[in-house]
């Protein structure tokens, strides 16, 4: 059975930094991502990363702050927040799909339960 659970999110002052933690189980997954979910807002992607970690992808709201990483020897997925601003205040969730085409933020098929992040200011 396919799992993906989220930890490490919390609050914080604008400025500050947080470590998001995907821990996925069940099958290896070519691409990974991160997606968030505003109140009265749509679910947007944030990053992707391939299953060796070269290929990276960003949204542009979150280029040069935030880095996305994974140890697929603990079938992990990690997600550096620095310079956090209000507006990355969200839901945060770990996706995961089986083809590798990370520049195509859709076809995830697997989503964890999320884990929220709320930046102050």
């Amino acid at each position: 059975q396919v799992q993906l659970v989220e930890s490490g999110g919390g609050l914080v002052q604008a400025g500050g930094s947080l470590r998001l933690s995907c821990a996925a189980s069940g099958r290896t997954f070519l691409t990974m991502g991160w997606f968030r979910q505003a109140p009265g807002t749509e679910r947007e992607f944030v990053a992707a990363i391939t299953w060796s970690g070269r290929g990276t992808y960003y949204a542009d709201s979150v280029k040069g702050r935030f880095t996305i990483s994974r140890d697929n020897a603990k079938n992990t997925m990690y997600l550096q927040m620095n310079s956090l601003k209000p507006e990355d205040t969200a839901v945060y969730y770990c996706s995961a799909k089986r083809d590798s085409n990370i520049d195509y933020r859709g076809g995830y098929e697997y989503w964890g339960q999320g884990t929220q992040v709320t930046v102050s200011s």
